[in-house]
This record gives C-alpha cells, sequence and structure tokens, in this order.
C-alpha cells in the first residue's frame, strides 16, 4: 500500500508538470528560431482552438446550438478598430471586444433562449447577417473613405511582430483550455449537463436553466470575442463580408465535429485538421466552403461522435472484449 501511495504522488506531479512545460515550450518558439510559416499556423490553431472550445461548451455541454459566432467575433473586432482609432492601446481592444460581444450576447439571450432546438439555431443564425447590413451602413468611425463597406485599418498595430502576435494567440488558447477544465468540473458544469439531457427535468430539480445558460452564453461570447480581436489585430483590416462571415462557423463546426463533440480533446484534435485544411483549400476561394460542407457532412455520417469519440469507443469495444475472453 505504501509502494502504491509513493508512486501515485510522482505521477500525479507528473501529470501537473506536463502541461507547464509544453507552455513554456511553445512560449520559446519564436525566440528559437521558429520559421514563421509554423509559426503562423500555431497562430491560427490557437485561435480557432479558443472558439471551437468555446462553441463546444455551448453547443456540447449546454445543449445551445448557436450558429451566430460570426457576430461576436465581428462585433469584437469593431469594437478593437473604435478602441485604436482613438489612439487607446490595441490591448484595451481586446478587452473592449471581449467585453461588447458578451454585453450583446446578454442582449440576445432574452429572446433567443426562448426559443428551443432547431428554432433557437435559426434564431441566432440570421444575427450575424443582420449585422453585416448595418455595419454595410453605419461607419462608427473615420472619414469619408473609410468604414462601411470598405472597412477600416486595425492603427496603433504597426510596431508588433509575429511573435507578439503569437504569444496573444497563445495566451487565449490556454485560457480557453483551463477555462473549460474549470467550468466542466464545477457546480455550473454539473447544471449544464442536467440541462443539455433535459432543460424540464433540470428546471423541476430546481435548477435555475436560463441563470446557467445565461452564464455559458455570456463566458462563451467574452472568449470568442477577445479571440476574434486578436485574429484582426493580426490581420490588421476588418470589413463587414468578412467579419460577419459563415466561414466562422464552419471553422467552430469542422473543429468540434470532426475532433468530438462534447469532449475535451476534440476540438484540440480538430482544429488541427481545420488549420490543416485552412492553408489546402486556401487556392479554391469561395469553393473553399463547400468542400468543407461537404467534409463535415461524411464526418458526421460516418463518424458522428468524432475522432476523440470514435477511439473512445474503440478502446471501451476493446476492454469488453478483453474482458469477456478473460471470462
Amino acid at each position: 500500500m505504501d509502494v502504491d501511495r509513493n508512486m501515485k504522488v510522482p505521477i500525479n506531479q507528473l501529470r501537473l508538470m506536463l502541461p507547464v512545460v509544453l507552455v513554456a515550450v511553445l512560449a520559446i518558439f519564436p525566440i528559437i528560431g521558429t520559421p514563421r510559416v509554423w509559426l503562423l499556423y500555431l497562430f491560427l490553431f490557437f485561435v480557432y482552438l479558443t472558439m471551437a472550445n468555446m462553441w463546444n461548451l455551448l453547443a456540447g455541454y449546454s445543449g445551445l446550438t448557436f450558429l451566430g459566432p460570426a457576430a461576436l467575433i465581428g462585433l469584437a473586432g469593431y469594437t478593437l478598430v473604435i478602441v485604436t482609432w482613438n489612439d487607446l492601446p490595441f490591448y484595451l481592444g481586446i478587452i473592449g471586444g471581449g467585453i461588447v460581444a458578451a454585453a450583446f450576447a446578454a442582449l440576445i439571450a432574452v429572446p433567443t433562449f426562448r426559443m428551443r432546438g432547431i428554432y433557437f439555431a435559426i434564431g441566432t443564425l440570421v444575427v450575424p447577417e443582420a449585422l453585416r447590413y448595418v455595419f454595410y451602413l453605419w461607419k462608427p468611425v473615420g472619414g469619408e473613405m473609410q468604414g462601411g463597406g470598405a472597412g477600416y485599418m486595425i492603427k496603433g498595430i504597426g510596431e508588433l511582430s509575429l511573435t507578439e502576435f503569437y504569444w496573444l494567440a497563445l495566451a487565449i488558447g490556454i485560457v480557453s483550455i483551463f477555462l473549460m477544465r474549470i467550468i466542466l468540473r464545477s457546480k455550473l458544469g454539473l447544471g449544464l449537463a442536467a440541462i443539455r439531457d433535459s432543460d424540464r427535468a433540470a428546471a423541476s430539480s430546481g435548477v435555475d436553466v436560463f441563470r446557467l445558460k445565461l452564464y455559458a452564453f455570456v463566458i462563451a461570447a467574452f472568449v470568442t470575442g477577445a479571440a476574434g480581436a486578436i485574429f484582426y489585430i493580426y490581420q490588421g483590416y476588418i470589413a463587414p463580408a468578412s467579419a460577419f462571415n459563415i466561414r466562422w462557423l464552419m471553422t467552430c463546426l469542422l473543429a468540434t465535429v470532426i475532433g468530438g463533440i462534447r469532449t475535451e480533446e476534440g476540438p484540440i484534435v480538430g482544429t488541427i485538421i481545420v488549420v490543416f485544411l485552412h492553408f489546402l483549400l486556401a487556392r479554391y476561394g469561395a469553393l473553399s466552403l463547400l468542400i468543407q460542407g461537404v467534409i463535415l457532412v461524411v464526418i458526421m455520417l460516418l463518424i458522428p461522435e468524432g475522432i476523440v469519440g470514435f477511439v473512445r469507443k474503440t478502446r471501451a469495444y476493446r476492454s469488453l472484449a478483453a474482458l469477456a475472453a478473460g471470462r
């Protein structure tokens, strides 16, 4: 017994140390001369992973099939524009983008939470389209030649390097991973699991369904908005057509569904594939969305539980077969 206890301590310490070592290695990549193209791959990986994690929190763990992440990302991007065009530091634009996205999520929660299932999904799908037309007409800052369909350049970021963009993305990616772990192991996570299975049964058991959904929605919106602002800091330019584009939804859907919805590891695996597809399909332009849609349908038909879910199921089958053979 003492030997088992002594062995458990180093194993637990190793589990705690591995993430720290991994983060430290990822953080020094720009310093040790990692090629710029790999830093760009990792930058997009961390940004997309953050968005996929938050979409997984909503659709996978909260039962909220939210089809409007582009609304949060676009609003955060335009908040960044307003902040930087008023000669304020860009990091205030990241924080402000998250706050505006969270406030918008809280605002639309009241009408959309009254809808269920497919009606909620459709209701949130039209929100980015409505915002796209608003920002085609509204020019929050600038003069005749800026804003509207012409879009905006992000000011105050000329001195930033790819290394700093990379570190920002790495930070938000790590935050999203640990935030998911904390939420899923908290009372909020237990309540969301009950709501996902049956919100009526959860309500009859004393769970405040609206409040817990609102908490998850606002948290996911804030982190998604911050990730969107970081993306536009790197891109340096924003326009309504790209900011409120359905490709953001496709990114979240593909990363979560391919990797495995309702799993913590799923978005990580799925995002690796999404980044690969992003560069592979870039040459096809508008057709890339169609190709991604076909890939999504195929994955949902062949392995609806995703790669991680399929691996887990295969392992479970093998364990049961081995147990049966042992008997």
